[in-house]
């Protein structure tokens, strides 16, 4: 079909080159003249494609139509026009010449919200739905007949820019292509429009965007987002004219402190808080306004209101100069009435309009490696000085100019003064949960309260998971390359390694563990996983695979290993952050983005680590970080339709609900990281100190809270005596006490729940009959200290000698001189089968014993050795799936086959 595309901007740029790929001809572009010496988007396109382009300042004049510009329209014969977007005047004499007529898009339910200024009346009369019509065009205002509409839900906090990005510009561009198709095959409906519902509302200015003070919340935060960006909804506060930006109604857990702004005409004076500023409407609820733009043009957080300007300018490296000229050349492209654009150039003073940021953030992303900014950015900083000052802190992972208010604990431990953020993580900002639900965690070392910590609801997993799919869906992380991805995560491990004293500190305040082990084990080790799998990013590779060939064609089979989208994971308590980084590494190497449920006991490390994420440049909504129950926050993640796989470490009777869960919901893809009970051998050949080095390692190790800790230790008859009398002496040499204290060698259990239990179980091996020969008791001391305990005389049908104690407890066991087969099938007879380990001189009987063990790791004269390349997982009830190494990757890929024929 022959088409006329009349009209102006992107959206008629999309639609125009749409339709061209259906196979259409467009026959002549009609768009505005040039603006300050910058072409339409729409004409530019055109003009590539040699299309013929006209720019008619106007279509008539005193109300008669122009005969040569109807002439040069009717010359090119066109069987439709088409209207995209348009602001000029179309007289009927072209409206009507075509064939099939002309057809016209429009951003409202029709006959509701009829004008020009439709979005915006939307929004601000709080319209529950929302959505586009395509109409027949007549001599009337928005009043022809329909031919199609597509509706949408209007979410509480839409303004007019996220509903059009959303909704009106993607769904708009397909609705004018299916509309045109249909005219072609002879099956577009003519509805009339009724007159019921009918309103008309007129252009919204500047002038009329003036809040009125005298109605309830709700009214005046639609007000305001139905005027945001343009015209801008404005109030008189401090002499001059101050314009709101980012309304919101979510304010649950905001308490409006701060310094008080007076506001002409309203019912209670504003309020400048950490979060931005709080209005009141005459019901007294609030709203709150994230940017303010003042009187000068400058856009501010809402939160720096009454905050100096901040005149701390960074100094560039030479590559960040080369940078900076390139973003002044895309300023001179975008702006080519400005001869130089020097530092105190003005973007829109320059003539930018609202297209041209559109550009300018694109332009930044093909010069800085494909770093997206938000239109908002460019609106913050509009000199091009504020403007590279504000794109090399972005660059450099500097989240001092980001919108991202962090709400800090601090408190002075170790030497340090801990910066600790306490809330939830959902889509790059640091929020409250639903009804401002918080909770007590806990010190072990003294039972103190360390904190507040908002608990995650139901509500905030679905926002959580909503962010995390919508990231990966449509955010910068699906369409930067594999190793720009790397690279995000190499600088992610440098700023763990520049905060690894103060990781350390929180591990030892939050979760007991003893300050130097956290500095090698789980910081250190944490930081080694995410180097390991930044390294990963760009090596994910699938292969090319010989079929049977369709002859006489051929035919090529590959495959390619896709992430698999959102990942939910469940970590534990005993490694907070290294349990978080062993799954989270792979995850993100993997492309996929992630929610985190922390154990409730231990948040505080995962939290800090989410603002070290924001620092880093993840992109919003890769990583998002709930505290939170198992039962509440943890059941809605393995229920959820959007997660398409649970990683989880902890117990075996939690892993296996999570797993009915996983299939019940949407058959996700899962890892179980479950219970162990370790078998550990000795024999008589071996070290006997290293045995017993290593031995007191395998059980005491992290106060014994480790998944491969050796549950059950095995010792050859003929040396079990001298074992025994070696591992008590070396027990009485050991420290207890406050984990931050330098010598100290065992701490405090984490929490006092298990502390209790680690008391139960001792007493029930006592009453089975084994010999408690050290420990077996609660410290004297504030906190939860738990002496460090060895039993002897274990038999195989006791409790202890079956159940994981998950503590400082050695059980030891004896077996006949050279009873080889008779040990491994005791040490086999579990349900578990995490790790397990065996000390002996003899090559041949450590390899024969490797064989037969059946357990995910076998430790030959050492233990508790993992390493970052080395997969870790369990057999039997102890789980399946891998943590690290190649291997984890696996867990979070899908392989996808694709066979051509040629």
């Amino acid at each position: 079909m022959k088409i006329a595309v009349i009209g102006q901007s992107l959206f008629g740029q999309e639609v125009y080159c749409h339709l061209r790929k259906e196979g259409h001809e467009v026959v002549g572009v009609f768009t505005i003249p040039d603006q300050n010496g910058k072409a339409d988007p729409l004409g530019l396109e055109a003009e590539k494609d040699g299309v013929p382009v006209f720019k008619f300042p106007r279509w008539r004049t005193r109300g008669q139509v122009l005969p040569d510009v109807v002439a040069k329209y009717q010359a090119l014969g066109a069987e439709l026009n088409v209207l995209p977007f348009c602001s000029q005047f179309i007289p009927m004499e072209v409206i009507n010449a075509p064939r099939h007529g002309s057809i016209i898009y429009h951003p409202s339910l029709l006959p509701r919200h009829r004008g020009a200024s439709a979005i915006n009346w939307t929004l601000i009369h709080g319209d529950k739905k929302g959505g586009f019509t395509i109409f027949w065009a007549d001599d009337g205002l928005d009043t022809g007949d329909l031919l199609l509409q597509k509706e949408c839900e209007i979410l509480p906090d839409d303004t007019v820019s996220t509903l059009y990005n959303r909704f009106l510009f993607p769904e708009g561009i397909k609705g004018m292509v299916q509309a045109v198709r249909l005219i072609a095959e002879g099956k577009a409906p003519r509805l009339p429009q009724p007159e019921e519902g009918a309103t008309y509302e007129g252009i919204q200015k500047k002038e009329t965007a003036k809040i009125n003070w005298k109605q309830p919340a709700e009214a005046i935060h639609n007000w305001i987002r139905g005027n945001d960006k343009v015209p801008g909804a404005w109030a008189e506060a401090c002499g001059q004219k101050l314009t709101f930006f980012n309304s919101t109604l979510n304010t649950a857990g905001l308490v409006p402190e701060g310094e008080a702004l007076p506001i002409t005409g309203a019912h209670r004076p504003g309020v400048v808080t950490k979060r931005g500023l709080v209005l009141f409407g005459n019901d007294d609820r609030m709203l709150l306004v994230k940017n303010i733009q003042l009187e000068d043009g400058k856009m501010i957080p809402a939160s720096h209101f009454f905050k100096g300007e901040d005149n701390s300018a960074l100094e560039l490296t030479e590559a960040e100069l080369v940078t900076m000229e390139a973003v002044r050349n895309a300023w001179k492209r975008i702006l080519p009435n400005i001869l130089e654009v020097e530092d105190s150039t003005d973007f829109f003073k320059s003539g930018a309009a609202s297209v041209d940021v559109v550009r300018l953030v694109e332009e930044v992303k093909e010069l800085c490696d494909g770093m997206e900014l938000e239109n908002e950015d460019v609106y913050m900083a509009t000199t091009f000085k504020d403007f590279i000052q504000l794109l090399v802190r972005k660059l450099r992972g500097d989240c001092k100019e980001s919108e991202c208010v962090i709400d800090y604990v601090e408190k002075t431990v170790n030497k340090l003064t801990l910066r600790m953020p306490h809330q939830l993580f959902i889509g790059g900002t640091f929020v409250d949960a639903e009804d401002a639900k918080t909770y007590e965690t806990i010190n072990p070392t003294d039972g103190s309260v360390i904190c507040q910590v908002s608990l995650a609801q139901i509500s905030d997993v679905d926002k959580a998971v909503a962010a995390a799919k919508d990231a990966f869906e449509n955010g910068l992380w699906g369409k930067i390359s594999a190793r720009d991805r790397g690279r995000l995560l190499y600088r992610l491990a440098d700023l763990m390694e520049e905060h690894q004293e103060e990781l350390a500190t929180i591990e030892a305040l939050d979760a007991g563990a003893v300050y130097t082990l956290a500095l090698k084990t789980h910081v250190g080790m944490s930081i080694q996983t995410f180097r390991y799998f930044a390294g990963w990013c760009d090596k994910i590779q699938g292969s090319t695979i010989p079929i049977n060939q369709a002859r006489p064609n051929r035919n090529l089979t590959l495959t390619r290993k896709e992430p698999i989208g959102v990942c939910g994971i469940v970590i534990p308590w005993n490694y907070p952050l290294m349990m978080l980084s062993w799954k989270t590494a792979a995850c993100l190497a993997a492309g996929n983005t992630v929610v985190i449920k922390t154990a409730q006991v231990t948040p505080l490390t995962a939290l800090k680590f989410a603002e070290l994420t924001l620092k880093a440049g993840i992109p919003k909504g890769v990583i998002n970080i709930l505290p939170g129950s198992g039962s509440l926050a943890g059941q809605r993640l393995s229920d959820h339709p959007d997660v398409r796989k649970i990683g989880f470490t902890g117990s075996t009777e939690v892993g296996k609900h999570i797993m009915k869960s996983c299939a019940l919901s949407n058959v996700k893809k899962v890892s179980l990281e479950l219970g162990g009970k370790s078998p550990l051998i000795i024999f008589a050949d071996c070290d006997l100190s290293k045995a017993v080095q290593m031995g007191m390692s395998s059980v005491f190790f992290n106060k014994g809270e480790n998944c491969i800790a050796a549950g059950r230790l095995f010792v050859e008859d003929s040396i079990h005596d001298q074992f025994v009398q070696k591992v008590v002496e070396e027990v009485r040499k050991m420290k207890i006490g406050n984990p931050l204290d330098r010598d100290t060698n065992h701490g405090p259990q984490n929490h006092q729940a298990h502390l209790q239990k680690l008391i139960e179980y001792c007493q029930r091996g006592v009453k089975e009959g084994a010999t408690l020969v050290c420990g077996g008791k609660q410290v004297p001391r504030p906190g939860f200290f738990f002496e460090p305990t060895v039993f002897i005389d274990v038999e195989d049908h006791m409790f202890i000698a079956k159940e994981e104690s998950f503590g400082p407890v050695m059980i030891i066991s004896r077996f006949a001189n050279g009873d080889v087969d008779t040990v491994l099938s005791r040490a086999n007879a579990t349900e578990f089968g995490l790790a397990s380990g065996v000390f002996t001189r003899d090559i041949s009987k450590a390899l024969y014993i490797s064989d037969k063990l059946e357990a995910g790791t076998v430790f030959i004269n050492t233990y508790n050795k993992t390493d970052v390349a080395a997969p870790f997982g369990g057999f039997k009830q102890s789980g399946f799936g891998k943590d690290l190494g190649e291997a984890a990757l696996n867990e979070y890929l899908r392989v996808k086959t694709v066979t051509f024929e040629y």
